[in-house]
């Protein structure tokens, strides 16, 4: 991979991480495009790294709380009480499904999923079901009322982000959204439900790189640092969109790229 082209999927991670649009597929679609071949699910993981610290950074302030208010309650039951003690636990399990998932499908993921045509019908068929939730969305929930089952069920639907075409965020904010949540409500705890699987599989990742079917160190760690300065200033904007937009353009979109991915192959101009 040379210079040029991390630069170019580095700024496509960080556009697109946060989105309802699939980072994972942007990156695997704009390389085929490019005919760069696959730049593969260890580089995918590790760029990611840059977009969670981007999190890390953002929401700072909160992420202290909650690891203040964790620790505290590992010292004593006495502790174990409020908000944060709550949504670190409930971070905890819900981070659960996507870990065990990841291990026991680690082969697919790496492989088979990665297909372009199975991205373009992911991209359009969760597109539908994402719009439909989202059209119907009045939630109008906060985290403060977070209960375990909900937990459980955002960290599902964070699973599904295994397939590139999903998108883990497009995933975790609809669940978000059919559990009655508010729509900022549901992105800033997917954005954080994210961080442990994430950091967990980009770490885990980290010593393929510079490997015979891995970039190299220089690319690879060029397209992370970019992603995180992109990755961050996307937060902020898709945050405030979010207070009073909807979905639809995000889906619209998703199903016209999946259908010119699906012509781009049937075609020829692009193969994988």
């Amino acid at each position: 991979m040379s210079f040029f082209e991390s630069i170019v999927l580095g700024v496509v991670q960080g556009l697109t991480e946060f989105l309802p649009i699939s980072s994972n597929a942007h990156m695997r679609i704009t390389a085929a495009l490019f005919g760069w071949g696959d730049p593969g699910a260890a580089f995918s993981a590790v760029t990611q790294i840059g977009t969670e610290i981007a999190v890390l950074l953002y929401f700072r302030k909160d992420i202290l709380h909650i690891v203040k208010a964790f620790l505290k309650g590992l010292a004593g039951r006495a502790h174990r009480q409020g908000n944060d003690w709550r949504l670190a636990i409930f971070i905890i399990i819900g981070s659960l499904p996507i870990a065990v998932l990841g291990i026991a499908l680690k082969d697919p993921i790496e492989n088979q999923f990665r297909s372009l045509k199975i991205i373009a019908l992911s991209l359009i068929f969760f597109a539908v079901i994402i719009g439909l939730i989202d059209r119907r969305a009045k939630g109008t929930r906060e985290l403060t009322s977070l209960t375990l089952s909900d937990s459980i069920k955002f960290g599902l639907a964070q699973s599904l982000a295994l397939i590139p075409g999903v998108s883990r965020s497009g995933g975790t904010i609809a669940a978000g959204l059919a559990l009655g949540y508010s729509r900022v409500a549901a992105a800033r705890y997917s954005f954080l439900l994210a961080i442990p699987a994430v950091l967990g599989s980009g770490g885990l990742e980290l010593r393929k790189i510079g490997g015979a079917d891995s970039p190299a160190w220089g690319p690879t760690f060029l397209a992370t640092i970019i992603a995180f300065g992109v990755g961050y200033l996307v937060i902020a904007w898709f945050l405030k969109f979010l207070t009073t937009h909807t979905f639809r353009g995000f889906m619209v979109y998703r199903v016209t790229l999946g259908l010119a991915v699906l012509t781009a192959l049937g075609t020829g101009v692009i193969s994988g």
